[in-house]
């Protein structure tokens, strides 16, 4: 199992039908509004590295609205 948090920002008007859309997308356990340079940080959770960039590329870059992502594989310590 793999995790990591991708961080999304989103274009002014359409956050409503974007955090919808995003809420639903496989793999995405919690999303979480913040203030700053990034709206969204969504948890994500795949069996593997690959998937987990799939996920990113093809379903939540894919969604209107979404104007950007980073992405940050974690690790336990």
């Amino acid at each position: 199992m793999v995790t990591g948090l991708v961080l999304v920002r989103l274009m002014a008007g359409k956050e409503k039908g974007a955090l919808a859309r995003l809420k639903e997308v496989k793999g995405v356990s919690h999303v979480t509004a913040v203030f700053g340079r990034w709206d969204l940080v969504l948890d994500i959770e795949t069996e593997d590295v690959a998937t987990l960039s799939n996920v990113v590329v093809r379903d939540i870059r894919a969604i209107p609205g979404v104007l950007s992502t980073e992405s940050l594989v974690t690790t336990s310590i």
